[in-house]
């Protein structure tokens, strides 16, 4: 592995869609789930689970869910503005590189799908109803459990020259993907990653700048900072 500031790689690791066929070693995805799991995960419980999608078949029906899935994101963004941040030629190349994912998904070589076990607090029914009544944003803060390794996985492949994207649209079709994968009942996924080796280059990413996103002390007071590459 290339020796990469860390910085470079955070700000170079951007959404990558189009993937080029040739496989990815066994031993770079290896160093990639282990990157994975030095993430934190709430109360250390390390409830994770990667299923790692090499087999051609399997990749061909998460693909084939994908795809289905894609028709709900669309109406979904039919109805949505253009982000104010983009022109419309960055706008239209990024709905190009999001449709082509869509008929592509079950090209790529690896698929990642990263899962969390549903088993940390076991005993809630046992609560105090005053204390389970406290409890019913947990299935909103439970990815705060898995997504942290999934960042590590983005980076992770950043740092080998791959590409990766956050997905979540197969969640549409949640019980076909657990068939294909055959999961148990306590593990839910979070995430379908495709991952190989890009078919253009990485590129630096853009953001707005933090004093649009960022508030001191409360909300509506601006961080009063700019970082010099917002």
């Amino acid at each position: 592995m290339p020796e990469t500031d860390l910085f470079e790689v955070m700000y170079s690791a951007g959404s990558i869609r189009r993937f080029r066929s040739d496989p990815v070693p066994d031993e770079i995805i290896t160093k990639i789930l282990d990157a994975a799991i030095r993430a934190p995960s709430g109360s250390n419980a390390q409830s994770w689970v990667f299923i790692v999608v090499k087999d051609p078949e399997i990749r061909r029906r998460l693909g084939d869910v994908y795809r289905k899935a894609s028709s709900i994101l669309m109406q979904l963004y039919a109805g949505a503005p253009r982000p104010a941040h983009m022109d419309e030629g960055r706008y239209e190349r990024f709905m190009k590189a999001v449709t082509h994912l869509f008929e592509h998904m079950g090209d790529v070589p690896v698929l990642l799908v990263p899962c969390l076990k549903a088993s940390l607090w076991t005993s809630a029914s046992n609560l105090p109803p005053d204390v389970k009544s406290r409890m019913s944003n947990t299935a909103r803060i439970a990815g705060s459990s898995i997504y942290p390794a999934i960042q590590n996985v983005i980076l992770a492949c950043r740092a080998f020259g791959l590409g990766t994207v956050l997905t979540t649209i197969h969640a549409f079709f949640e019980e076909e993907v657990r068939e294909i994968l055959n999961l148990p009942p306590d593990v839910l996924t979070y995430a379908l990653m495709p991952i190989g080796y890009p078919q253009g280059h990485h590129y630096r990413v853009r953001r707005k700048p933090v004093t649009d996103v960022a508030c001191l002390d409360r909300y509506g007071n601006p961080w009063p900072y700019r970082a010099n590459d917002s």
